[in-house]
């Protein structure tokens, strides 16, 4: 699993950046971004993104979809939406979805798939842009109905709906809408490759849904919130490119996790910055960026992981100065070399040209076998031919374990493999649950401390024999 410290990263071009091009960084960096509350010009919508030299967006521009502060148009949508007779109301995934969608992550879409890019997305991994050309989206982004819904909004031939929260209050309005097929075993089987029972986001998010689906244009009534405490920490892909933008980033690498970071995961960021300056780089940033949206309930929860970051970077195992945490708000499907595809592709849209993917990226255990659900090898593959991240740039592959002779996180040696421990994020788990320490050098230890005082947290109170329920992340 990604938990095993292993990575790849692909360049097709290593082509050195031009004399002069970046600057060094602000001297005061911080540890995290906290706020996002300035006003980015590549935050307009439809504007072009070539601030600080970053990679362009898919399709040449961020499609941000929140209504405009300005102009009182916020309080129109919100007064349209109310008096629109179909109400479809979201669920926890759906509103994850609406929050990718407004932000522009999956830039070029403007909305929830419609048949067209549905079948596209699920059959390609790609959907064609208005130019022609491939745009990578592996994972269907789509909206379900049930068939009352759906006979209700045909009958009176509504062209929009309103979007509502699970208190009824207006979101968002879908416009131009199409109303098309769920074809939920097509969906499962072409997005896993399997139909096997246990699937953790098909559980949560698509055996109980409606059988049809529903597209349309998006309008944002405002920005999505989540109020527990980490909206800090949900920088927009015009956010993060402003950020690049103030440190003067001449190239920018993104790393994806759902696990706490531990020392080989350092290592292989800390390396990869230092490859990218020996290649002329000046000034390289880290975009540390752990998955915030639905994880499966065995993960360690979205609050317990941030804090375990701020550990490591507290720390030092990580520079501060290089490095910006920000959550990337996606809900996770668990889907192997197809979901990665779609990782990968919402860091473009971020400005990451450089994107580190582990061992078995976005894999899990076979819901009903005893085996791996994904080559492990596959993921790192697959990123180096999908359709529409040629732009995307990936390192050799490397492997990181735990070194007995110098105890502490090293690159793999085969001539002394007998010197190497690899460590799952199964035994990691293990350790702090029954409060055993790991090796030296495995995990700083205020990151290790925060790990075990959550596992502390769901031990059962004394005279009961039953565990807390965990805390979906």
């Amino acid at each position: 699993m990604a938990t095993q410290a292993a990575f790849a990263v692909r360049f097709p071009q290593l082509a050195r950046p031009s004399r002069g091009q970046g600057q060094p960084a602000a001297a005061a960096a911080r540890v995290a971004v906290r706020g996002g509350g300035r006003a980015a010009a590549a935050a307009a919508r439809g504007v072009r993104c070539r601030a600080g030299g970053l990679i362009e967006p898919d399709g040449g521009r961020l499609v941000e979809l929140v209504a405009p502060e300005e102009g009182g148009r916020r309080a129109a949508l919100r007064r349209e939406a109310a008096a629109l007779p179909h109400r479809v109301r979201l669920g926890r995934v759906d509103t994850e979805w609406l929050h990718v969608l407004s932000e522009g992550w999956a830039s070029p879409l403007r909305g929830f798939m419609r048949e067209t890019e549905f079948l596209q997305a699920l059959h390609f991994n790609a959907v064609r842009g208005a130019d022609g050309s491939l745009v990578n989206m592996s994972v269907p982004i789509v909206l379900a109905l049930d068939d009352a819904q759906r006979r209700a909004i045909q009958a009176s031939a509504a062209t929009s709906v309103a979007l509502v929260d699970a208190h009824d209050r207006p979101v968002a309005v879908l416009r131009d809408i199409e109303i098309y097929k769920h074809n939920k075993e097509e969906r499962i089987a072409r997005t896993w490759g399997t139909a096997a029972r246990g699937l953790p986001y098909v559980e949560e998010a698509i055996t109980n849904a409606g059988d049809w689906l529903i597209g349309g244009d998006l309008e944002v009534i405002e920005p999505i919130k989540y109020n527990d405490g980490l909206d800090q920490y949900r920088l927009s892909p015009a956010q993060l490119r402003e950020e690049f933008a103030r440190r003067n980033a001449d190239a920018v690498f993104a790393f994806q996790l759902r696990n706490p970071v531990h020392n080989g995961h350092a290592l292989l960021m800390t390396d990869t910055r230092r490859r990218l300056l020996e290649m002329g780089y000046k000034n390289p940033v880290l975009l540390l960026h752990p998955l915030g949206g639905f994880t499966k309930a065995d993960d360690v929860p979205l609050s317990v992981r941030m804090k375990q970051h701020e550990k490591v970077l507290e720390e030092g195992v990580l520079n501060p100065e290089s490095t910006v945490v920000a959550i990337f708000p996606s809900p996770m499907h668990y889907a192997g070399p197809t979901e990665v595809q779609w990782h990968a592709k919402a860091r473009i849209n971020a400005g990451a040209n450089f994107y580190i993917v582990g061992r078995d990226p976005a894999g899990m255990g076979h819901p009903t076998e005893k085996r791996d659900l994904y080559d492990a090898d596959h993921g790192k593959k697959v990123l180096s031919m999908a359709p529409g991240l040629e732009r995307l740039n990936i390192l050799p592959f490397k492997v990181a374990a735990y070194d007995t002779k110098h105890n502490k996180m090293n690159f793999f040696d085969p001539s002394r493999k007998e010197d190497f421990l690899f460590i799952s994020g199964t035994k990691m788990r293990s350790l702090a649950k029954n409060r055993e320490s790991p090796p030296d050098g495995f995990m700083c230890p205020g990151g290790w401390k925060v790990l075990v005082e959550y596992y502390d947290s769901l031990a059962p109170p004394e005279g009961s024999s039953k565990l807390r329920e965990a805390v979906a992340a």
